[in-house]
């Protein structure tokens, strides 16, 4: 199981099942074991293999199920987290180079695009992003200084593209692209299949140990898979406690997605300048309409439980400025590992030798994470990586004012949630939690995750996230558990859909 088992389904999930080797049912050795088949993994074994390694990729559920099939799909070489931001922190020269790691990542999906996957609707877009309100346009000045100054393709227009709606001045980004990421992973498999890649479902990571001369990755089962390198490309890397997490943030976005006649909405991306920004884009139909797709509403994954009225909110701000669109038919949400330097992890897993990660993706996982596969896949191969230094695991937190306080942010909701061991539970008797619904409740001195199914019958587990003891929250949306430390989430039954953590939450006696 991974996160495609949570309640709500992306506009993606119609799409057939992408083929695959079914579950592993034996002990393996291949040159490069990937663990996550999302489009960091799948992207990884593709250049791997162009670079003459053997490789083998497990997923603990359905191939391309994990956060991948939950994204709005976007393809920008603008930053969701601003450039003028990044340069305060990173400076001029490095800001320029993740421009380039991004602009080079649409390059990459648009040449696999043509060979591997023609139906995945790849597009080259222009990207618009508009002040949220009138007080905005300041720092939307900066942004625009800060891009021309970085030689970025910007400029300015009176109005983004929105049909009936002013959006006041916004800052023109050429060049950005859009794609259809379930036919884009569907194709990128197939490929890695015929050039003697094997993917696995079903197949869950459980351990790793490094040995001389390589790494052996022991799967839920049993299975081992000795290899001389692997790859954790698992949205959060399942096989770190520490290093990683405590400089990315887990965060819960939310999208919707609704038809709208063809040709009625300008096919552009679009950004506002909320802090919690919305997002839109639309994807060309089959059935003749597109699909209009905005995303927005986010919050610390684990901290809210109102997501209905996040989705009444982002319907609302839709058809205040989109007026073809009348309602939305799909509702979903996702999860996004935010740095707290605004750029993402893909090398060498801190105190590692042959293995490697990829995270912290932010608001532009498809880029960020076909931008790492070429970068791990350079490592791996012992070639020139033109972006290692740029993304190395290793880098330290930054003392600048942004870094230090989004470093400070996450440190500080850790240490909140551990202060919860002390208080009380939600409820105060199992009576009080309803069907289909789930609460923490105090037993003695332990807290439990208790889940009434709508049979009336009680799941009862450890309140307490396997990976690293946070007291994790009920999702309702999802029917399922967030941990708000690291981003861990369990199935009711305390099954794992989505790592750090590797272990199910332990089972709770009845009597106990």
């Amino acid at each position: 199981m991974n996160s495609r088992e949570e309640g709500s389904r992306s506009c993606w999930m119609d799409e057939v099942p992408i083929d695959h080797d079914g579950p592993l049912s034996g002990d393996l050795t291949c040159d490069v074991l990937i663990v996550g088949s999302g489009i960091a993994g799948l992207s990884t074994a593709y250049e791997l293999l162009e670079l003459g390694r053997s490789v083998a990729v497990i997923d603990r559920g359905q191939v391309g199920g994990g956060m991948t099939s939950r994204t709005t799909a976007h393809l920008a070489s603008a930053l969701d987290d601003y450039y003028s931001q990044l340069v305060a922190i990173h400076g001029d020269d490095n800001a320029r180079h993740y421009y380039r790691s991004q602009a080079a990542a649409i390059d990459r999906i648009e040449a696999i695009s043509a060979r591997e996957a023609p139906d995945a609707d790849f597009a080259r877009l222009d990207g618009y992003l508009f002040p949220a309100h009138p007080e905005d346009e300041a720092d939307l000045e900066e942004e625009y200084r800060t891009c021309e100054r970085l030689g970025l393709a910007v400029s300015w227009a009176d109005s983004a593209p929105i049909h009936g709606f002013d959006t006041g001045r916004a800052i023109k980004f050429a060049n950005q692209a859009r794609i259809q990421p379930a036919r884009y992973l569907a194709g990128l498999a197939a490929a890695v299949r015929r050039s003697g890649g094997q993917i696995f479902a079903d197949t869950a990571y459980a351990a790793d140990r490094e040995y001389e001369g390589g790494v052996e990755i022991e799967t839920a089962a049993g299975h081992r898979i000795r290899a001389k390198a692997a790859v954790v490309a698992t949205n959060s890397p399942v096989n770190d406690r520490v290093a990683i997490h405590t400089k990315q943030l887990p965060m819960r976005t939310y999208a919707i997605a609704g038809r709208v006649p063809k040709g009625s909405v300008t096919d552009a991306l679009f950004w506002d300048t909320l802090e919690a920004y919305h997002y839109v884009r639309t994807q060309p139909l089959r059935d003749g309409s597109d699909l209009l797709i905005v995303g927005g509403e986010d919050h610390r994954s684990g901290e809210a439980d109102d997501m209905p009225a996040r989705f009444d909110a982002l319907e609302r701000w839709t058809r205040e400025r989109f007026a073809p669109f009348s309602g939305s038919d799909y509702r979903w949400s996702g999860q996004v590992l935010e740095p707290i330097d605004f750029m993402p992890f893909s090398g060498r897993n801190p105190g590692s030798r042959r293995t490697f990660i990829h995270s912290g993706d932010s608001g532009q996982g498809i880029t960020n994470g076909v931008a790492g596969a070429m970068t791990i896949a350079c490592l791996v191969a012992e070639q020139p990586a033109p972006f290692a230094s740029l993304f190395d695991p290793s880098r330290k937190p930054l003392t600048t004012r942004p870094s230090l306080a989004n470093f400070v942010e996450g440190q500080v909701g850790a240490v909140k949630n551990f202060a919860e061991y002390l208080g009380p539970g939600e409820v105060s008797s199992e009576s009080d939690i309803a069907p289909g619904d789930g609460a923490i409740l105090r037993r003695g001195l332990r807290k439990l995750a208790v889940y009434r199914a709508a049979d009336g019958s009680l799941e009862r587990r450890s309140a307490t996230c396997t990976h690293a003891g946070c007291i994790i929250h009920w999702n309702s949306l999802e029917c399922g558990w967030d941990c708000p430390c690291h981003g861990s989430q369990f199935a009711p039954d305390g099954t794992v859909l989505n790592g750090p953590a590797s272990k199910p939450l332990a089972a709770v006696d009845e009597d106990n």
